[in-house]
């Protein structure tokens, strides 16, 4: 074994495996990074994570995040104050890095003392060291292990490895998480988030032993009473079966949809060979939020990952937390008495 195999192998094996059950995850890399009880995250999803819900998964010992990508900066600073009045525990602000008004956001999360960035769809080069001067723990999302070691030498915190199953921006690769976490764990010994098609305890404890120090949660939270999602929305997701939904806009930014009339537009336009500016003619402005906070479930864009599958009941987001956790805690012990 190499010097940085035998660092990898102890990096996983004390942060993901030797964990004690009867306590919460104090030793864990991503609990310690950002000082919460369980490494569990909700995602920071357009349209669907405000205040209510990123105060309320931090309340209940995970992190929570404001979606940013959906808001002006001045609704980006009234839901950071109603966070920050809501919960004295950490949260987080999502920033994709593609947004137009990106310095007015950059500014006014340095301003407002946000203690935690995730950022996405972008180059973390750009911003990362300007929050960093600011002491601002920074994470970025990635597709593959090639991302994540650029995100690393760009000087991030930790990385979300997100996979092919995920709702939000995929990367074109189409890889897996189950295959992704492995090739990310290998690529860097940065902290790492999967994500993409994880919805429960035994998925995080899979995640886990693949190498992952956690796990970010999007489409789960989506259906829960805090979500900022439209109810009818939110029961589309409940109601939402296996294959109900598929990667689309591949020629713009992929994005997983959940089939619906819109959708069909999609698929018949690119199979006529849409082009980039014929799709973008199509998508619009605003058809994201028609679909997930107005509730238009026919002219709508819905965005949800493979896991709606498996979601049949809308519940509060504290009650998803301590599910999930007990569910991984199960896990484990079973999986002890296998060994």
């Amino acid at each position: 074994m190499t010097r940085t195999e035998i660092c990898r192998f102890y990096v996983v094996c004390e942060d993901q495996l030797l964990v004690d059950s009867k306590k919460t995850m104090s030793e864990n890399r991503v609990c310690r990074l950002f000082n919460i009880s369980y490494p569990i995250i909700q995602a920071g999803m357009i349209w669907c994570s405000g205040w209510e819900l990123a105060s309320a998964v931090s309340e209940a010992g995970g992190l929570g995040i404001i979606g940013a990508g959906s808001m002006y900066p001045d609704v980006l600073a009234g839901h950071i104050k109603r966070c920050r009045e809501a919960t004295s525990k950490p949260f987080a602000v999502n920033l994709p890095l593609l947004y137009p008004q990106i310095e007015d956001h950059l500014n006014l999360i340095i301003e407002n003392r946000v203690p935690i960035v995730f950022t996405s769809a972008g180059n973390p080069a750009k911003y990362t060291s300007t929050f960093k001067e600011q002491g601002i723990t920074v994470v970025h999302v990635v597709s593959s292990a090639a991302f994540a070691q650029k995100a690393e030498r760009a000087g991030v915190d930790a990385v979300v490895a997100e996979g092919f199953e995920a709702g939000g921006h995929n990367g074109r690769e189409e890889t897996t998480t189950l295959c992704l976490i492995p090739q990310v764990r290998k690529a860097t010994l940065l902290p790492l988030i999967a994500a993409g098609g994880i919805g429960s305890g035994t998925a995080l404890y899979a995640v886990m032993a693949l190498g992952a120090d956690g796990a970010q949660l999007g489409s789960r939270f989506v259906a829960t009473h805090e979500s900022s999602a439209h109810p009818s929305f939110k029961e589309a997701v409940v109601r939402a079966g296996e294959g109900d939904t598929r990667l689309s806009l591949k020629a713009l930014t992929p994005v997983r949809l959940l089939k619906n009339p819109f959708f069909d537009q999609v698929v018949a336009a690119e199979g006529a060979g849409a082009d980039v500016g014929q799709l973008t003619a199509l998508l619009g402005r605003g058809r994201a939020k028609r679909g997930m906070f107005e509730g238009d479930l026919i002219e709508g864009e819905l965005e949800i990952g493979q896991v709606s599958a498996g979601i049949d009941e809308i519940l509060p987001a504290a009650e998803v937390v301590r599910r999930v956790w007990d569910e991984f805690q199960q896990t484990k012990a079973s999986m002890s008495r296998l060994g």
